[in-house]
């Protein structure tokens, strides 16, 4: 399963049966699930019951098996076929898809659950007036446009949101070339991708994580974190997941009515719009048209393969598309003139000079421990330089220099092993009992950082509480005298 499908499907995990039935009345939700989410073991399981007229005994399962297993030969394995066969089971079971039924001296029987199966079979058969795959504008648009420009769209927001991620526009962007609109810069902070600081965007940890998957992936994380929020919206969470499921199945470059939505997804629409999945050429328009960051949804087809400033190809660093050249030195050299890929580059680079086509900087401790106290690793910085070394770099291993990797690691260590703690350091006391009291007292308040007897120092947190106590003591030895 895909990282995309795998965000997909956590989710649905947690949702109730009564919100599977809901999803499940969709054609076009069935048939996304079973294309994108479910193993060809479980697939196969699922065609194999659709169309029969009573629940199959799991006997049968178990001469599937021994056949399977005289097909394998001796590279089958009986606990292997076994195994899979639970996992897809397993996994048909937590999607509401199957039930497992037994009587008391009767094997078990497996069936498909309705409204899944009726809806599978409308959607591989066709028929019905369920509307579930969009209904296409039968009046031609006048201001029709083409996959250049709903590509260009596309690209053009999503790598508004990457560059405020990167902090490379301002905070106060409207979708319009400054950056993304407010809704999805709360939606990138309340996911924890951003975190806003002023007037500064830091991003997190959780974001440079995101930037490293492919843009499919970095889609679905957004639209999950959107349905979770849905209901804050007073949204519908399920119609919200039916559309999604159902953009995944339109066709590019055709236009479709709004007609048959309901008023959760047409408001749904606007903030679509927002995320590049969709294009309308104004709020009040009658139709939309899905672009290929929607067409992709539920498919295993990467979105946006064109745009060399994105970040679908992190993960695939044997294209010979790599851009970056890291030396002993710590030199670095980017030969790229993308905005995006030279403000990912600065998280952890100290950038010093630029050219129409490359940019040159040097990788040093202070640039390395500000990325990690934005919450970037160490490994993350590893792996993005791996993933875009230059072709030349790869030809011979290791990709990137040892020393460079290890002094990368080293200096988070540091960052780790020394740790600032502010506060208040007692010295010069006058005899050694009045600094064991003082030193015992602050130790049982929870105070105290750090001691040395030998030099009767200690180092605590807090003052007031301490300078309230040597008052006292100083005011009861007065007292006495």
């Amino acid at each position: 399963m895909s990282v995309a499908s795998s965000r997909a499907f956590e989710y649905l995990e947690e949702l109730p049966g009564t919100g599977f039935r809901r999803l499940y009345k969709q054609p076009s939700t069935a048939l996304a699930i079973f294309r994108r989410m479910l193993p060809h073991l479980a697939k196969a399981f699922v065609m194999a019951m659709l169309y029969m007229s009573k629940p199959l005994p799991s006997t049968d399962l178990d001469a599937w098996q021994t056949a399977r297993l005289t097909e394998t030969g001796p590279t089958g394995s009986m606990l292997t076929i076994r195994s899979e066969r639970e996992q897809a089971l397993s996994m048909l079971n937590r999607l509401h898809i199957l039930t497992v039924a037994s009587d008391p001296g009767q094997p078990q029987t497996l069936k498909l659950t309705n409204p899944f199966a009726q809806s599978l079979s409308r959607a591989l058969t066709g028929g019905g007036d369920h509307q579930s795959f969009g209904v296409p504008c039968e009046v031609p648009d006048k201001h029709q446009v083409d996959l250049d420009f709903l590509d260009a769209f596309a690209r053009s927001q999503w790598e508004g949101i990457l560059h405020y991620m990167v902090g490379s526009t301002g905070l106060s962007g409207d979708g319009a070339g400054e950056g993304p609109s407010q809704g999805v810069t709360k939606l990138l902070q309340l996911g924890g991708l951003v975190e806003v600081k002023g007037r500064r965007v830091e991003i997190t940890q959780a974001g440079f994580s995101f930037l490293l998957q492919e843009v499919n992936a970095q889609i679905w994380s957004l639209l999950i974190f959107y349905v979770k929020h849905a209901k804050d919206l007073n949204m519908d969470d399920v119609e919200v997941l039916s559309f999604l499921f159902m953009l995944g199945s339109l066709e590019l470059g055709q236009d479709y009515s709004i007609a048959t939505l309901t008023a959760t997804q047409i408001q749904l629409l606007d903030d679509l719009g927002d995320f590049g999945i969709i294009y309308r050429r104004k709020s009040s328009s009658r139709r939309f048209y899905p672009t290929r960051l929607a067409t992709t949804l539920t498919s295993d087809s990467g979105a946006l393969r064109s745009v060399r400033a994105g970040f679908d190809d992190a993960v695939r660093a044997t294209d010979g598309r790599g851009f970056v050249i890291i030396e002993t030195n710590y030199r670095v050299y980017a030969y790229t003139s993308s905005p995006l890929q030279i403000a990912v580059l600065s998280l952890f680079t100290r950038l010093s000079t630029r050219y129409p086509n490359m940019v040159s900087g040097r990788i040093t401790r202070e640039s390395i421990r500000r990325a990690i106290g934005t919450g970037i690793t160490s490994d993350q910085i590893i792996s993005y330089l791996s993933t875009h070394a230059h072709p030349q770099m790869r030809k011979t291993p290791p990709v990137l220099p040892p020393t460079v990797v290890d002094q990368i690691r080293l200096w988070q260590i540091e960052g780790e092993r020394m740790k600032a703690t502010s506060g208040f350091l007692f010295k010069e006391w006058g005899s050694q009992a009045e600094y064991e009291r003082t030193c015992r007292y602050a130790e049982e308040i929870g105070v105290l950082v750090w001691k040395s007897d030998g030099k009767r120092l200690f180092f605590a947190t807090r003052v007031e509480q301490l300078r309230a106590f040597l008052k006292g003591r100083s005011g009861r030895t007065e007292g006495g005298r």
